[in-house]
């Protein structure tokens, strides 16, 4: 936890010094009076300002997309992280120079350990829980296409020959893709069996 001590003329004054300091608003610390202000003798000799201790409350996502920045750096990259907020959270996308194809990992594996990873982090600072979608160069969109022609396709092959299709192992993001792209199919349906982390998605004939 950060903390700072400031100064002032009132209790007041004290803390807007110690918020200057690290140009956040109130709502984001807490503020322990050290010392209350008193005139001295007469009003005027020995004048002894307010003295408060500010404590900076972690911001979540902030601490989320540090540990990313620490994580990518150690990794001997250098990234940028974009925030935006989505009906279900909040989405980090990352871009930057170097292989960013390390952050991703095979068929997005390292990814979705990292994005596990981050909402830990930011959970851990926050009051009510999180949840953060992570992307990097766009893989999220690309797959998702990818899973979804891969469906037709599939569901194609289910039709002609009449055999129902179980496909690799999936995480459960790549198994609802799968899932929502045939949920209304006309002659296939979906289901998914076996236990995580080799649960996979099994298309058969309606």
């Amino acid at each position: 936890m950060k903390k700072i001590v400031a100064s002032g003329k009132t209790i007041d004054d004290a803390v807007r010094n110690g918020l200057s300091q690290w140009q956040v608003t109130e709502d984001r610390v807490k503020v322990v009076v050290l010392e209350q202000p008193s005139k001295g003798l007469f009003g005027l000799i020995g004048v002894k300002e307010a003295k408060v201790e500010l404590e900076l409350i972690p911001d979540p996502l902030a601490e989320a997309e540090q540990f990313l920045t620490e994580v990518a750096r150690t990794m001997g990259l250098s990234v940028q992280i974009d925030r935006k907020q989505t009906k279900e959270g909040f989405y980090l996308s990352v871009s930057g120079s170097g292989d960013l194809g390390m952050l991703i990992g095979r068929r997005g594996g390292t990814l979705d350990a990292l994005q596990y990873l981050v909402n830990i982090v930011a959970n851990r600072y926050s009051d009510s829980h999180l949840r953060i979608v992570l992307d990097a160069e766009d893989f999220r969109e690309r797959r998702r296409k990818t899973l979804e022609e891969l469906s037709d396709r599939l569901a194609g092959r289910v039709i002609r020959t009449r055999k129902e299709v179980v496909l690799e192992p999936m995480s459960p993001h790549e198994r609802k893709v799968i899932h929502s792209q045939l949920q209304n199919h006309p002659k296939v349906r979906t289901f998914s069996k076996g236990d995580e982390p080799n649960r996979r998605v099994v298309i058969a004939l309606r």
